[in-house]
């Protein structure tokens, strides 16, 4: 009876001692379980902004819809951009800026990147899921008579061993690595796509301030067209009365001088008219020997393009919205690099067969699994790196605070953009009414020099003086128009582009 008691007693203390370690383990395992849901990743918040109440160079603070062609909304990010370019009621701009959209390069390229970025962010996803690997293959191997104890002379011979087998491994994300990793290539595929947004929006703006600059260039062609006609009539007249001995041949001198000005100054502008021309052929993604631009001189625009308030610019400019996602990324990768402080667990484990004769790899008795690391271990503890894992978590923090000066910086240049072109429509309306004055005043005193010319009260010195003042004023007021119209775009741009319900014509999904 005491025998039997001490046996039990003996069993129960064999079993305690090999339960112990396995409740151990449990806890342990537990543990590292509920630290699988912990992350050291800062919280990410948007940096503070001074935004202004409103525009300093808007004629008046803008509220909501005012009744112009214009939709004054405050939308999200990511919704897609209107047709903005429609307000100018163009069908030759509409049908350019379609064009543009399919065929030009740099808005592939864009496309592109965004697709690169998007792959990324799927690649770091990955993360979350195990790594499953197969493999078959076989090892030759000689073991020394020492690792089998025997005498240094003694023969021993090869073996083959043939392998087939599954390996799987999975790292627990205790401390956020893997989250915070896939934070950052998620903000960063978020980055490209405001950022293919801004190519899309400086394309759509490039297209019509070419096409606004063609057609300026066209009507300060026509206006030199009319004035080598007026002068070519006014050499007829003054050589008519040269032949009668009217005149010296001065007049006659002066006035072939001013027809060959005149001619040369629309040759240059025909130059500079060829060479916006084949910028706009690239913006459409073709040669300059596929495209023509025929002729349309430009007409005064008048459009009422209101600025909205400041603080809806934060939501509708895809640059700043490029800026705020990589303060996002920067903001992950600290957690990423604080993570290198805490242990990791990797695990990892292999089933499969082997044997020492491929006839009998495949059968059961030939199985064999494995679960832990082949070398090393599955849970690794940091504990000195001379400073390497500090200085990776200073640089994570410095490159956040680059990226949050870049950000202000970015809302400050957008402000200032707006006020600029906001300001330059204004001044520009106040210039216009004095140029056409200006115009019309120099018109009336040239018609009264040909008079008194005629009459002989006058020299043609006086005629020629005041038709070069007409051509100037007159290139002057298609100047401001072609600027004003110019400005108009740079606004809308300034503002971040339109929404509505028309979409863009090439969508990020291509990107795919």
């Amino acid at each position: 009876m005491n025998f039997d008691n001490t046996n039990a007693h003996g069993a129960q203390a064999l079993l305690g001692k090999l339960v112990r370690p396995a409740r151990i383990s449990s806890a342990l395992l537990a543990a590292l379980l509920v630290l699988a849901g912990c992350s050291v990743a800062p919280t990410y918040e948007r940096p503070a902004v001074d935004t202004p109440a409103a525009f300093k160079e808007a004629a008046a603070p803008q509220t909501g819809e005012n009744g112009s062609q214009w939709k004054a909304a405050q939308p999200a990010e990511d919704i897609a951009r209107g047709e903005w370019w429609k307000i100018f009621n163009d069908d030759s701009l509409n049908a350019l800026e379609d064009r543009a959209q399919q065929a030009n390069q740099d808005l592939k390229a864009a496309a592109a990147r965004l697709g690169q970025a998007r792959a990324l962010t799927r690649d770091a996803r990955s993360g979350y899921f195990p790594q499953v690997d197969a493999g078959i293959g076989a090892t030759r191997q000689r073991t020394s008579p020492a690792s089998q104890g025997l005498p240094a002379d003694a023969n021993t011979s090869p073996t083959t061993l043939y392998r087939a087998q599954v390996g799987v491994s999975y790292e627990v994300d205790l401390f956020g690595r893997v989250s915070s990793t896939v934070d950052a290539a998620t903000a960063d595929a978020q980055r490209s796509e405001a950022l293919f947004h801004s190519v899309l929006l400086a394309l759509q703006a490039d297209v019509a301030q070419q096409y606004f600059q063609l057609r300026e260039l066209d009507a300060a062609l026509e206006l030199y067209r009319g004035t080598v006609e007026l002068r070519s009539q006014s050499l007829k007249l003054v050589q008519r009365r040269f032949d009668e001995g009217d005149i010296s041949e001065v007049d006659v001198a002066r006035a072939k001088s001013e027809l060959a000005s005149a001619q040369s100054e629309a040759l240059g502008i025909a130059r500079s008219r060829a060479t916006a021309e084949h910028a706009l052929a690239v913006l459409l993604g073709q040669t300059p020997a596929e495209f023509n631009f025929a002729p349309r001189p430009l007409t005064r625009l008048s459009l009422n393009v209101p600025a909205g308030l400041p603080s809806a610019l934060l939501e509708r400019r895809p640059d700043i919205a490029a800026a705020e996602r990589s303060m996002a990324a920067a903001n992950a990768r600290v957690g990423v690099a604080k993570s290198a402080f805490f242990p990791s667990l990797n695990l990892t484990g292999g089933f499969g067969y082997e044997s020492a004769q491929l006839g009998d790899l495949f059968n059961w008795s030939s199985r064999t699994f494995l679960l832990g690391p082949l070398v090393g271990t599955a849970l690794s503890m940091p504990l000195f790196d001379g400073g390497r894992r500090q200085a990776g978590v200073d640089r994570a923090r410095a490159s956040y605070e680059e990226q949050v000066a870049t950000y202000r910086g970015t809302v400050l240049n957008a402000f200032r953009e707006v006020e600029d072109n906001l300001a330059n429509l204004r001044i520009l309306g106040d210039q216009t009414k004095a140029q056409d004055d200006a115009v019309q005043a120099s018109a009336r005193a040239a018609k009264l020099s040909h008079v008194q010319y005629r009459e002989g009260s006058v020299s043609f010195f006086n005629v020629i003086d005041a038709d070069r003042t007409v051509l100037q004023q007159q290139r002057a007021a298609v100047q401001l128009d072609g600027e004003r119209a110019r400005s108009t775009v740079n606004l809308i741009r300034a503002l971040g582009g339109g929404w509505g319900n028309a979409q863009a014509t090439t969508q990020v999904s291509s990107a795919e």
